[in-house]
């Protein structure tokens, strides 16, 4: 009988250091998750700084290819480069200025 015994107490102490290192694979999980968050969160406010500094980027050159419209039109054909930057700010300014009051109507995200 005493080695029915010895075995069961061998599998009781497998048991509980299973259980142990369960336990330390649970808690360094949720340390990544929590390191991962963090780096989720960095990244999201890198690329708000971005987008906001492209923004303004965009609406420079609208502003910039405004003035540059204003003093003589180009020759009939294919349209200027300034031409064709001008209306993509255009529509990036627009696009973004929409997102942007969308984003702050809707606090909840």
């Amino acid at each position: 009988m005493s080695g029915k015994n010895s075995r069961m107490k061998a599998l009781e102490s497998r048991k509980q250091l299973l259980i142990a290192e369960s336990e330390l694979n649970r808690a360094q999980l949720v340390h990544e998750m929590r390191t991962m968050a963090g780096e989720v969160h960095a990244l999201v406010q890198q690329a708000q700084t971005i987008t906001s500094f492209a923004s303004a980027a965009a609406s420079l050159v609208a502003g910039l290819s405004s003035f540059r419209r204003t003093k003589s039109p180009p020759a009939p054909g294919k349209p200027s480069w300034w031409q064709t930057l001008g209306k993509v700010a255009r529509m990036v300014s627009t696009f973004w200025s929409e997102f942007r009051s969308r984003d702050h109507a809707n606090p909840n995200k």
